[in-house]
């Protein structure tokens, strides 16, 4: 089980991005984030008239390794570490070290 899921919100903990929030828009198996609207990125693309694509300067977003971002504990208002627990059904859920507040219940 992952701590740190696509949908979830996390804040930057150090490089130039530090203090930012944001979505998680995708986790990479080699231990980066995608994270909507940090760490964006000037591509430069050639158009291609055959599909119709337009050429130009695309901003995208670019990943971070998943040891820079914590998910962010909007109970507390900050950065949080997850832990993960089993209940009585056997269910496994995600939780907030700092409070004990469940995410995935």
């Amino acid at each position: 089980m992952r701590k740190i899921r696509k949908g979830d919100q996390v804040v930057v903990l150090s490089g130039h991005n530090k203090g930012r929030r944001g979505a998680v828009l995708q986790v990479l198996a080699d231990g980066r984030v995608l994270i909507e609207s940090v760490n964006m990125a000037k591509r430069h693309t050639k158009g291609n008239p055959q599909t119709a694509k337009q050429g130009g300067i695309i901003e995208k977003e670019m990943p971070l390794a998943l040891s820079k971002v914590a998910i962010w504990n909007p109970g507390a208002k900050k950065a949080d570490r997850i832990g993960i627990k089993t209940l009585a059904d056997g269910k496994r859920v995600r939780f907030f070290k700092s409070n004990g507040e469940m995410l995935d219940v």
